[in-house]
């Protein structure tokens, strides 16, 4: 009891903590920074890399992006700048799906470790503030809408699986992990993609529910990409910062491995509305 109390009051804190920052964009972009800082630390211990160099590397990449138009007084550039950063995070990401299923272990030899720590962490967060600001004007409620789809799927994937779940995902890697947990998970934020729709006047309905899916798909596979990194290492969460929760890490891998899909997906949005 005492630890499901706990549980509830640390991950309340998270989601509070979250949802108020998204008022403001400067209070988001600050946390997201700590964020950002705190995982690396975390994920670096995972893959035991022990260079300060994958924090100064986020430090340059969420300034520039942060502060571009502010600092440069101009958005030339940036566009570009932005898609071959989500180009090569996206390509990044594809080889971390692909030692998923194909390798016993995820290769870490010590070039990948920093383009790990630079495109599947780094850039992750600066493309949480670009989702936030699309398009181009702040708009914090595709984002939060995008959080509650990722919270729809963990808990209905949960519940699900626990109750119905028979046939293993991926019992390898996560042994708790359901097929018919995963289709819960979808099918419910497919649903809830609807209401969101509806409540934020953001996207069409269509638009959140293609989001759903995505979010459902490649939030499940970044889970799935953390559990093997925590294998590997030999421990059970990425840290101890959430009490009852584990690391940072492991409450936002799902969105982290999700957001340059996101963010992909409303670019094509952009240019064929």
């Amino acid at each position: 009891m005492k630890e499901i109390l706990i549980r509830s009051i640390s991950g309340l804190l998270y989601v509070l903590l979250l949802i108020l920052s998204l008022n403001y964009e400067q209070a988001l972009i600050a946390l997201f920074f700590v964020f950002g800082l705190i995982c690396i630390a975390e994920f670096k211990k995972l893959i035991q890399l022990k260079s300060l160099f994958p924090y100064i590397i986020f430090i340059i990449l969420y300034a520039v992006f942060g502060y571009w138009q502010l600092v440069l007084n101009t958005a030339n550039g940036l566009d570009e700048a932005t898609q071959i950063l989500m180009v090569l995070t996206i390509f990044v990401q594809l080889f971390l799906i692909k030692d998923l299923f194909s390798e016993k272990t995820i290769p870490l030899f010590s070039s990948k470790r920093f383009l790990l720590t630079t495109f599947y962490l780094s850039s992750a967060f600066v493309f949480l503030i670009l989702i936030a600001n699309y398009p181009n004007t702040y708009n914090p409620n595709i984002l939060l809408g995008s959080f509650v789809l990722v919270w729809v799927n963990d808990s209905f994937a949960y519940l699900v699986g626990k109750n119905f779940g028979k046939q293993k995902l991926f019992a390898k890697i996560s042994p708790k992990k359901t097929v018919e947990g995963f289709l819960g998970g979808l099918f419910f934020s497919c649903i809830a993609s609807y209401f969101i729709s509806t409540f934020t006047e953001t996207l069409s309905f269509t638009s959140w529910l293609v989001l759903s899916i995505i979010i459902s798909v490649f939030g499940t596979l970044g889970d799935l990409i953390e559990s093997k990194f925590k294998r590997q290492a030999n421990v059970k969460d990425s840290g101890v910062i959430m009490p009852g929760h584990g690391g940072l890490l492991d409450r936002l891998d799902s969105i982290i491995f999700a957001a340059p899909f996101i963010y992909l997906f409303l670019r094509i949005l952009q240019y064929v509305s």
